[in-house]
């Protein structure tokens, strides 16, 4: 199995466990404010979707991200996200306990954005893995290490803290 190949399987394994684990989730549990200063589970859940749009679409394709064009008002949100880079990122914590998700729009969008970040990837060269990307505080971050990182392991983790925050809640976590 090339590269490619194991990136799109790894980032499609990665959507579907999210997906699953999301998928009998109620709106009073995406809603829900964990006590302490934890990101309430519908947020997070917007925050993996949204973090994968800008990173892949914005940051590695340099296009507008969905969010910023056809999904613009629509993915779910009752309220837009601070940018996650720059000095708005201070007001995210606050975001995330104040915004309203509804699960089906947010969704749909999710579907929106694994397809365009599924599509980038078969459009891609293994020479192209090997690019460097400009990241801040990074020396030498490759476009692998920022697929297999930044979009991958990062909606693995957040899938962790949504069944994490399911099963404080009394529901099982995990799918499985």
């Amino acid at each position: 199995m090339d590269t490619i190949t194991l990136l799109r399987e790894q980032l499609k394994q990665a959507h579907e466990l999210l997906e699953n684990t999301m998928a009998d989730v109620t709106a009073e549990q995406a809603q829900w404010l964990p006590p302490g200063v934890a990101t309430p589970l519908g947020a997070s859940y917007a925050h993996a979707v949204m973090a994968e749009d800008m990173i892949v679409n914005g940051m590695l394709r340099g296009a507008a991200p969905l969010l910023a064009g056809e999904w613009a008002g629509r993915a779910g949100l009752s309220e837009p996200s601070p940018r996650f880079f720059g000095p708005e990122w201070a007001g995210y914590a606050a975001w995330t306990r104040r915004v309203q998700v509804d699960l089906a729009a947010l969704r749909a969008y999710a579907q929106a954005v694994y397809a365009q970040s599924d599509a980038y990837l078969a459009g891609l060269q293994p020479a192209d893995l090997d690019r460097e990307l400009p990241l801040p505080g990074m020396e030498h971050a490759t476009l692998a290490w920022a697929l297999s990182m930044m979009v991958i392991a990062h909606a693995n983790n957040l899938c962790g803290e949504i069944a994490c925050l399911k099963g404080l809640q009394g529901a099982k976590g995990y799918p499985f």
